[in-house]
């Protein structure tokens, strides 16, 4: 398995399991089972509901929690100093951990950015304890990663954003390269092109003909070729699936090397279509969801 080190010299494995839409009462079982499989890293998010069930997961393994790399994110109404710093005790409380790997800010909300600098601030006071060992942000564009570096004194290890062959987000990745910091794909494989009522009908690129065709040359499946492609470009890919034989398919990707040719059909393969939704795009209704305590 290849480690990915991060701009403060900590480490964490190129793949992930996700659980992003995984049902609490299946989630427990995707984790243990990924943990299982080899995986030691796992994403999660407050928002996603299932950080109790991440920590069931966990201690079902028999992993020792010092092996696991564990990342969550803190939801926007949970933004602003003391907010964040309680954010983070109801994830650990949840999960059932003292300490994480790694904290991420959800969302940019461009419109509410105090909130996201104070957020930001209470990451870097909980990575100062020691209570985090890296902080990051999600769905950043370079804008907002602009702002955000005047405004604060760690830069971000990680910047999580929607990146598959169809939207690879090269300025994007162009200026968390300037940084330093680590792009990490949410939707490496391309599921987010059915993302739960956010735009048309679309076609997945598992589909793509260059997709099958590249997959067949190397007697892999098609999502191994778009995580492949990811690791190969110095990416951390977290695909998500509670289906056994997925979460171990998902996993054997280090036994094969894409070609520069490969690679470079792959690339081009972008439509600068985004799947999900747009993070410049106001939605007060962000603030209204309540984050349970542990």
């Amino acid at each position: 398995m290849t480690d990915l080190t991060l701009n403060n010299g900590v480490t964490l494995p190129a793949i992930g399991l996700g659980v992003f839409q995984s049902a609490p009462e299946e989630t427990a079982a995707a984790v243990a089972e990924a943990l299982r499989v080899g995986y030691r890293h796992i994403d999660t998010a407050a928002a996603y509901r299932n950080e109790r069930e991440v920590g069931e997961g966990l201690r079902r393994s028999g992993v020792n929690r010092a092996d696991v790399f564990l990342a969550t994110k803190v939801w926007v109404s949970d933004y602003g100093f003391d907010e964040t710093l309680h954010a983070f005790e109801k994830s650990t409380g949840k999960l059932g951990v003292d300490t994480l790997d790694l904290l991420i800010l959800h969302q940019p909300v461009p419109t509410r950015f105090d909130k996201t600098i104070a957020a930001y601030k209470a990451l870097e006071r909980l990575l100062a304890d020691g209570r985090v060992r890296a902080i990051g942000v999600s769905n950043f564009m370079p804008h907002h990663l602009e702002r955000l570096l005047q405004e604060s004194d760690v830069v971000p290890a990680v910047n999580q954003v929607e990146l598959h062959p169809y939207f690879t987000q090269r300025n994007v990745q162009e200026a968390d390269a300037a940084h330093g910091i680590l792009t990490q794909a949410w939707s490496p494989i391309g599921g987010i092109t059915f993302y739960p009522g956010w735009g048309d009908e679309r076609t997945s690129v598992l589909q793509d003909p260059t997709i099958v065709d590249i997959a067949r040359a190397h007697s892999k499946s098609r999502a191994q070729v778009l995580l492949r492609w990811g690791i190969q470009q110095g990416r951390s890919v977290i695909p998500k699936s509670t289906n056994p034989t997925r979460i171990a398919e998902n996993f054997d990707v280090f036994d094969f090397e894409l070609t520069a040719d490969e690679l470079g059909r792959i690339d081009a393969l972008d439509t600068g279509v985004r799947g999900g939704p747009d993070p410049d795009q106001p939605r007060d209704a962000f603030f209204d969801v309540v984050i349970d305590e542990a």
